[in-house]
């Protein structure tokens, strides 16, 4: 008989000592995005980089998270949440004092790190006092024919109000004195997003020298203010709550409900306020708290410069002409399973088809669409798009697909956060090329990813499906890890066919061949497939589980694997962002594993792997273990049917696990670390193999 772990009786599996909270587990996520910008194996501008990352993406969960938190301490809501029992205000609490730790780390990694090494590689950042009178004269010019013209000063006093600030806008604080009266005044200057926030200077030395724009900005501020004595001037920015509340039941058009809610967005509450360190009078500080009615912990005060997401385009801007400071662009190769094929229609028939993002090209997916647009054979295309890019050619070829004649249904999700208005400019532009446009149903995001191409062939109608981890755009699919499947399955088409049906007619939920969907039925597979593998386990002894992820929340999938662990099944979970589950807790989780990787790609990839006694049942899936994957969203998973992409999707797996170089492991209390290398074991980073693999198999075929 297989051994088993016997759990004493008094263990309780909701304690909340066996979990992490989201918000916290989602920074200590971000921590490790700025451990790549600390990380000396990065190159210099990769580094600065993560920096802009870490900074963007602390933005959205203070619009979001944070945002959602407050809203709940006003509402009087003291309810602690339901794993880790903390109750908002408590939340909050550890939020600021994790999130003041970082952001001071994150100051520091650029100011006395990043900015001597870029200085060593012969760039600098000057203030204005260290200017020479060419560079003075220079930026004097710049300052009256380029910059004033686009300020606008905004005073305070008794007939103008302090003005509502922008989400996310960098701003002045002007404290002015006025020589007659001898009194302060303040006013506000708004640093123009539409000009570039670094400003390249003329320069006597071999350094390539850079400034501020907020500074320059700062150094001719009286130009604005003629007549007045400026006292001080503070740089600070102001970020909102920009969560929308859509009431979608009793809106009789969705379209026009979001693009209200959007206008509101600009204007949400602050939730938090950042300054620079010693440039603030506390008389305008203290004013700020009051207008803004943020408290003192949400002040976050740096001594470099604030928003550091600029460093995305100053990342472009240097990296063109300095390789050796930037990773080698890793360009996508043919997919293996395409190598050879002309036509995809017929590549598919053939076989099923993986496609590995982005070491793989995503290009078949366009042509798959672009073909179909074409063909005067296809009768119909059907899309699910959740975010797409900016110039997306697959738009392109569903609006030459409309317009040649051909059946073309695409369900746009109005409510993709923070994408909502390209995607309603996307969703009006398709309804113009003659594409019936559908938005889903009511309080459920469609976050599917799913292609369905109707082919007559030889008298016969045939289905082509593609179905995918990642969403429809070709901007993102070189950045993000992702797979997808193109298949001409039968009862896969049959599925796809029902699935586009039941979102755009009234119809109950049909029955699948293979797919299983949320809402609630992809959990209900999901604690089916691991009690598989509990009994797998018990009467084998062989219970294995692997799963790739970016988050995972949901406390019934959680307690289940506890169950399996329990049990003596072995688990290995790979999670990039939010974890809520704690590995390695004796007597409840010691058979699992929790790694996650963090590199140059943004790991978006979900895959599930059940040993099942030998059968090796994968799938791939939209939704990630989250509670809202499971209940508020239309996801799909599905099965892979092809035993060599069985096969592969597990070396991929295996090979994720061998990674000592980017992966991170998580401890019983919920931190994490760096997995160490043994002795004598080679380096392996798993992204840059995937990519070798791929380049190996183009190589050998024009060999």
């Amino acid at each position: 008989m297989p051994k088993e772990l016997t759990p004493r009786k008094e263990i309780n599996l909701n304690n909340p000592n066996f979990y992490n909270n989201r918000e916290l587990s989602w920074l200590a996520f971000n921590e490790r995005v700025l451990e790549e910008a600390i990380d000396e194996r990065n190159p210099l501008l990769e580094r600065l980089k993560f920096l802009a990352i870490f900074s963007s993406n602390l933005d959205e969960f203070f619009m979001v998270r944070v945002a959602g938190l407050k809203d709940q301490v006003k509402a009087g809501f003291n309810r602690p949440e339901n794993k880790a029992g903390l109750t908002p205000k408590q939340q909050l609490k550890e939020i600021s004092a994790v999130n003041h730790r970082l952001v001071k780390l994150q100051d520091s990694v650029f100011t006395e790190t990043l900015l001597p090494m870029l200085y060593h590689e012969g760039f600098q950042f000057l203030n204005v006092s260290e200017l020479d009178a060419t560079q003075l004269d220079y930026l004097n010019k710049r300052f009256q024919h380029y910059i004033y013209p686009v300020l606008t000063p905004m005073a305070i006093d008794a007939y103008r109000p302090f003005p509502m600030l922008l989400n996310k806008s960098l701003n002045l604080a002007v404290l002015l004195k006025n020589e007659e009266s001898k009194t302060n005044q303040l006013a506000i200057v708004q640093v123009p997003s539409v000009l570039n926030r670094v400003i390249n200077l003329p320069s006597s030395t071999k350094k390539e020298t850079f400034i501020m724009l907020e500074d320059v900005i700062s150094y001719f501020i009286g130009e604005l203010f003629l007549g007045y004595e400026v006292v001080s001037v503070s740089p600070f920015r102001i970020t909102r709550n920009a969560d929308m509340t859509i009431h979608e039941e009793g809106a009789r058009d969705l379209l026009r409900e979001i693009e209200k809610e959007l206008k509101k967005r600009k204007w949400g509450a602050a939730v938090r306020l950042e300054i620079q360190e010693g440039t603030m009078h506390p008389t305008i500080l203290n004013l700020l708290l009051d207008v803004l009615e943020v408290h003192k912990g949400d002040v976050y005060s740096l001594k470099g410069p604030l928003d550091l997401s600029f460093l995305f385009k100053f990342y472009k801007q240097l990296a063109h002409e300095n390789e050796h400071l930037a990773n080698e662009t890793l360009i996508p190769q043919p997919p293996a399973d395409l190598i050879g094929e002309e036509n995809i229609f017929v590549a598919i028939r053939k076989r099923d088809i993986f496609l590995h993002h982005p070491y793989e090209s995503f290009q078949p997916v366009v042509d798959f669409i672009a073909q179909a647009a074409d063909d005067p054979n296809v009768l119909a295309i059907k899309q699910t798009l959740y975010r797409v890019s900016g110039d997306s050619p697959i738009i392109q070829a569903l609006e030459r697909a409309a317009e040649n004649g051909k059946q073309v249904t695409v369900l746009v999700e109005l409510k993709a956060r923070f994408d909502e208005e390209n995607n309603i400019q996307w969703a009006k532009k398709l309804e113009k090329a003659g594409v019936h446009v559908i938005y889903g149903i009511t309080s459920l995001k469609t976050h599917s990813k799913i292609t369905l191409v109707v082919r007559h062939e030889q008298n016969e109608i045939q289905r082509f499906v593609h179905l995918g981890t990642g969403n429809y755009n070709d901007s993102t699919a070189k950045l993000y890890t992702d797979m997808g499947l193109l298949t001409a399955n039968q009862k896969m088409g049959i599925d796809a066919t029902n699935f586009f049906n039941y979102l755009s007619g009234y119809r109950e939920k049909p029955e699948w061949h293979h797919l299983s969907t949320a809402p609630f039925e992809i959990r209900d597979s999901f604690l089916r497939l691991i009690d598989q593998e509990i009994a797998c386990q018990k009467k084998y002894g062989n219970g294995r589980i692997i799963a790739k992820m970016n988050s995972l929340t949901d406390k019934p999938i959680i307690l289940k694997l506890y169950e399996a662990s329990i049990t003596g099944v072995k688990i290995d979970l790979i999670v990039r962002g939010i974890c809520c589950l704690r590995p390695g807790i004796k007597n409840v989780s010691e058979n699992i594993r929790v790694r996650s990787i963090v590199d140059r790609f943004l790991e978006h990839s979900r895959i599930f792997y059940f040993h099942h006694n030998g059968e090796n049942k994968v799938y791939l899936s939209s939704a990630d273990w989250m509670t809202r994957n499971m209940e508020k969203r239309i996801e799909i998973l599905f099965p892979i049917l092809s035993p060599p992409i069985k096969k592969r999707i597990k070396e991929i797996l295996n090979l994720t696990l061998l990674d000592n170089t980017k992966a991170r492991e998580q401890t019983k209390k919920g931190t994490y670390h760096y997995v160490k290398k043994k002795e004598g074991e080679a380096f392996i980073q798993s992204q840059l193999t995937f990519y070798e693999e791929a380049l190996k198999h183009a190589e050998t075929f024009d060999e």
